[in-house]
């Protein structure tokens, strides 16, 4: 067994991809991870754009938190359409796609594409934010944290759908379990005192108001708090990772999914509310996460406490998970149809797209990178590409089903309408809200990436267009080729060449490149060691041809060549034998030249259809 089958399990055979399929149980962790962390950090980003606001801004927490509740209602049920709808996997790109035209599609897969990195990035710098707010020492090394649990992730990742599953599910349910007991037993101490509880142990005091409630700052902290809906569309893009039936295991999992995420969220908001407890500087020397004084407040700092943020660290971060379970199989889809690179649609080891798994952790360790892995950096970028795919989403399936009709189609149809309608005007005021705080980031890569897709398309229907050919074998003009051999000294590696390309055709040139020190005995060699064999065996005398070179090149004197030999034999092949050393050790290349490797660049670069380069390799011996 190798290293890589310990790290990331043995190579998967197709027929093993049964085994793979998971259940509801299962796929909570994998796909609900972003929806159900979010509530560890929706309702704080709401809460500290309420900073200003003072203690008053806590009054206005639980209306907030109700009406982004309101709006996840909304679209749940449109995306239990969705799924029902597509069994196959209902993703905005392929609903987009299938409904409201290509365009449309593109735009749906650049929002989700971007929404994927920042998924994975704001979950894990919220992770190493939580980890932090207990142990404050650890500041310094928030980037390294972040980066360290992002390889951790990939290493989980990498061993495929059912693996990560089992690896997952106790932080969620632990986490989970967690938050709900804070949440009740919160609500106990608030019933028992009457509404007026006192914190087990002391939290930050709220600073003084220095701001009014203004509805442009009412609408910032409704944008804000919307981050909490992200991930509700990872069931419908995944559903084939379910097993049969499948639908209907995507749809308990994304109604599990829901119910406990609304049940988080008015539990934190009311509970911060009930408790005093507001959002504290993420920049500061005191920071300290709504969570970590909400789970202090209730049961205080004894071993809860600590299981409780270690529950949360862990969920946060691997809240990124569901980037890596839906970030492939979006790109795979794209790169079915001919936007991405068809790398994104081949499969790996574990039975994974395994590009789209290394590019989004490339992208997402740039992006923390980037912005020193503190999540109040990220979020103004975050929820737009969420929330655009939500409406493109919604309103393809209103085209559906005004398409397809079927039962209920009005119903369904209305919906899904009321769904595209609400996501619709949330992105215009999460758009609008954050486009100075950086939301103009993502508008800005969004057309961009739109462009990018639309350009490898227009490539693959061009090599399309040029090599599509379903008639027959042509016999026309069939003759052996002009073969060229570069030639620096006689060696059995050339004597390889040489033989090779007698058997090829009866026209050979052996071309040397003469860079001022000509080596007299070369002439004597060939006339000895090629000539006079060639001429007792009744064959054409191979030419040899000696190019003069005084500045010493000689890769472009040999291409020159070849074109020119191309261009006086006209209508026939120029077969280019390259000889070369092929070492046992990838370090013993550094100890000789690559001008054979360098030759073939410059013939595949400015050679054309009548240039052919073959290699002809010396395997050097132990």
């Amino acid at each position: 067994m190798s290293i890589l089958d310990v790290l990331i399990g043995r190579p998967l055979a197709n027929w093993e991809e049964q085994g793979e399929q998971i259940g509801p149980s299962a796929g909570i962790p994998i796909f609900g991870l972003d929806a159900l962390s979010s509530a560890a950090y929706g309702p704080e980003a709401a809460l500290t754009l309420l900073i200003p606001l003072g203690l008053l801004g806590l009054h206005y927490i639980l209306p907030v938190i109700a009406a982004i509740v309101m709006l996840l209602i909304i679209v749940y049920f449109s995306y239990r359409q969705t799924i029902e709808a597509y069994p196959r996997g209902g993703g905005s790109y392929t609903v987009a796609s299938a409904n409201l035209g290509e365009h449309a599609g593109l735009l749906g897969a650049a929002a989700l594409m971007i929404d994927y990195v920042l998924t994975a990035a704001v979950g894990i710098s919220a992770g190493v934010g939580a980890l932090v707010s207990a142990l404050p020492k650890l500041q310094p090394h928030t980037l390294g944290l972040c980066l360290l649990i992002l390889l951790l992730l990939t290493a989980v990742n990498m061993r495929g759908v059912r693996d990560t599953g089992v690896a997952f599910l106790v932080p969620t349910y632990l986490f989970v379990g967690c938050l709900l007991i804070v949440i009740l037993l919160g609500i106990f101490h608030v019933i028992v005192t009457g509404g007026h509880p006192v914190p087990v142990m002391a939290v930050p005091r709220l600073p003084a108001a220095t701001a009014t409630l203004t509805l442009w700052l009412l609408a910032k902290v409704f944008a804000s708090g919307c981050t909490a809906m992200t991930g509700v569309e990872a069931v419908s893009n995944g559903v084939m990772a379910f097993r049969e039936p499948t639908a209907a295991h995507a749809k308990l999992t994304l109604t599990i999914i829901i119910a406990l995420l609304i049940v988080l969220l008015l539990g934190i908001a009311f509970m911060c509310q009930a408790y005093g407890i507001g959002a504290t500087d993420p920049e500061g020397p005191s920071y300290q996460s709504v969570l970590s004084q909400l789970t202090t407040a209730v049961a205080g700092r004894g071993i809860f406490y600590y299981v409780t943020i270690a529950s949360i660290l862990l969920v946060l971060s691997l809240s990124a998970n569901t980037a890596f379970a839906d970030f492939p199989r979006l790109t795979r889809a794209v790169a079915q149809d001919d936007f991405l690179p068809h790398l994104f649609a081949l499969r790996g080891r574990r039975l994974l797209y395994s590009a789209g798994v290394y590019w989004l952790v490339f992208l997402t360790g740039a992006l923390l990178i980037l912005f020193g892995g503190v999540t109040d950096r990220l979020i103004p970028l975050y929820a737009i590409g969420a929330f655009l795919a939500f409406t493109l989403s919604q309103a393809g399936m209103v085209m559906h089903w005004k398409r397809t009709g079927g039962a209920r189609w009005p119903w369904k149809m209305l919906v899904n309408g009321i769904g595209a309608t609400a996501t619709g005007l949330t992105t215009l005021v999460v758009l609008v809200a954050k486009f100075a705080a950086g939301a103009w980031v993502t508008a800005l890569l969004i057309p961009l990436l739109i462009l990018l897709m639309s350009m490898v398309k227009r490539h693959y229907d061009r090599v399309a267009a040029q090599t599509a050919d379903d008639s027959p074998l042509d016999m026309t003009g069939i003759a052996p080729p002009f073969v060229i051999v570069p030639l620096d000294q006689w060696s059995r590696i050339t004597e390889k060449g040489m033989r090779f390309a007698l058997g090829l055709s009866h026209d050979v040139q052996a071309v040397h490149v003469d860079c001022g020190e000509h080596d007299e005995s070369l002439d004597g060699l060939w006339q000895r060691n090629v000539v006079a064999p060639v001429q007792a065996a009744g064959l054409p005398v191979p030419e040899l041809v000696t190019l003069q070179s005084p500045y010493r090149f000689i890769i472009l004197p040999l291409v020159e060549h070849v074109l020119k030999m191309e261009r006086e034999h006209q209508g026939r092949t120029i077969a280019v034998l390259v000889p070369e050393l092929v070492v046992r050790h990838w370090w013993d290349n550094l100890l000789h030249n690559q001008r054979a490797q360098l030759l073939k660049l410059m013939l595949l670069v400015k050679g054309n259809q009548g240039i052919v380069v073959l290699n002809i390799p010396w395997y050097l011996k132990k």
